[in-house]
């Protein structure tokens, strides 16, 4: 099953596009003002400020592919690609897990302001799904551009 230059691997780029750019958004347009005061925010911000290029990027040059039909595969290109996906999904699960549990600490010390860290934690939970399947998918692509 080849994922790298079909549709499902667009949407899947597309999909992560949409999910990491909400989570970024509903995290930066926050009336509150003690946003930066909590490194969890910030560090979902910054992960998620790196997972939407990466996503943009991975999801033009897979267009390309489809528009110029498939590209030939380097084996150390889509190397790059799963290792790129790989660690940024652990990153972005990682964000998404920490505003989580900031979120439920401020709950619980009876902020009312959480609605938005709540939809971007979730947000960002959906693109580290989405970072994973692409990662689980171009995983199994990669041996067979090994020569045996």
């Amino acid at each position: 099953m080849e994922v790298v230059g079909t549709s499902s691997s667009v949407g899947l780029r597309l999909g992560q596009v949409l999910f990491s750019s909400a989570s970024l958004l509903f995290m930066c347009f926050n009336d509150d003002d003690d946003f930066y005061a909590y490194t969890a925010f910030c560090y979902l911000v910054t992960v998620m400020g790196l997972v939407t290029p990466w996503s943009v990027t991975l999801a033009l040059i897979e267009a390309y592919s489809i528009i110029v039909q498939r590209l030939p595969l380097q084996a150390t290109v889509l190397s790059v690609i799963v290792s790129g996906d790989f660690v940024l999904s652990f990153l972005s699960l990682g964000g998404a897990c920490s505003t989580a549990s900031v979120t439920v600490v401020l709950i619980g010390a009876g902020e009312k302001h959480c609605d938005r860290y709540k939809l971007s934690a979730t947000m960002a939970f959906l693109s580290s799904f989405l970072s994973f399947a692409s990662t689980f998918f171009n995983f199994r692509l990669l041996p067979s551009l090994f020569p045996r």
